[in-house]
């Protein structure tokens, strides 16, 4: 079913016209995406359709002789780049499903001004994503064991072998973050309004992709569960400034500034025990990508200066 369009002049754009794709960028989106699921359907094309729909570079474990069921964990590799593209097309789609049946209905109610109209809609979109992804990484981290027993973040480092649910929430990051730069042009995001998107945005993917890569995802993991808490409540806050209701809003950034603080100083209390007094200390402290090994002073040093 397609997205509905918004009720406005009787004439269409003309075909292929900005106006066109911008009004249609989810169907066109959806077109594509469903190109690479049809493309599971048949045998010739299933195995070039499966580098984009599923995970790619497994590891089976099987255990000969016992009544414990084979294993399958996930690297990080170049086929990955397949997969981010076809989540990325994924993301827009929802993006413009909240956009059309949860945000726009809201905007008609209140009638908020062109400025307060695209923070609206920006801390919707983000406080739906930081939900969402709060909820499914705390879950991970519960049933991996992070939670109870912290020191599994830096143990057996070098954590190349990722379960399928955290590899998968790590390629849903790095999609997402992706995903805002095209939405800059199809939400008509006005030029003085696009840096701050694009530095965060950027921001996001540059520390998540450099984890992924470099085996440091349960750190990353662990830090984006507070932050995106502590954004969650940032964003629910302004949702409820731009609705007038002053009187949830400024108990929201009380909240959310003094959890700030708090989530801030775990974080990097977090990193520098791990980079400084355990990874720091490690025997093996030399780079050596065929193994994921990069735990040497240097990256050390720039971790925790990215988390502060």
């Amino acid at each position: 079913m397609g997205i509905r369009r918004k009720i406005g002049s009787s004439k269409n754009p003309p075909i292929f016209s900005h106006e066109f794709i911008i009004q249609n960028h989810a169907d066109i989106v959806s077109c594509v995406a469903m190109v690479f699921v049809l493309g599971l359907m048949f045998q010739w094309s299933a195995a070039y359709a499966s580098m984009f729909v599923a995970m790619q570079h497994n590891i089976t474990h099987t255990f000969n002789d016992t009544d414990v069921p084979d294993v399958t964990n996930y690297t990080s590799g170049k086929l990955d780049i397949f997969t981010v593209f076809f989540y990325l097309l994924v993301c827009i789609i929802i993006h413009a499903v909240v956009q059309e049946y949860i945000l726009d209905k809201l905007n008609r109610r209140m009638h908020l001004s062109k400025v307060k109209h695209s923070k609206f809609n920006e801390s919707g979109q983000l406080l739906f994503f930081y939900l969402v992804c709060l909820g499914w990484g705390a879950d991970i981290a519960f049933r991996e064991g992070y939670l109870l027993n912290p020191s599994s973040l830096w143990d057996g480092y070098p954590h190349t072998e990722l379960t399928f649910s955290l590899k998968f929430y790590f390629v849903i990051q790095i999609a997402y973050w992706l995903h805002i730069y095209p939405e800059l042009y199809f939400q008509k995001i006005k030029k003085e309004e696009m840096m701050p998107r694009i530095r965060y945005a950027t921001l996001y993917f540059v520390f998540i992709t450099g984890a992924f890569a470099m085996s440091l995802t349960r750190l990353a993991l662990f830090c984006l569960i507070i932050h995106y808490l502590v954004e969650a409540l940032f964003h629910f806050a302004r949702l409820m400034y731009f609705s007038d209701k002053n009187d949830v809003a400024k108990p929201g950034f009380v909240a959310w500034a003094s959890v700030f603080v708090i989530a801030r100083f775990t974080t990097v209390t977090a990193a520098v025990l791990m980079f400084w007094f355990r990874l720091g200390k490690a025997e093996n402290q030399t780079l050596d990508i065929s193994t994921g090994n990069f735990n040497t002073p240097q990256i050390g040093r720039a971790s925790c200066r990215e988390r502060v």
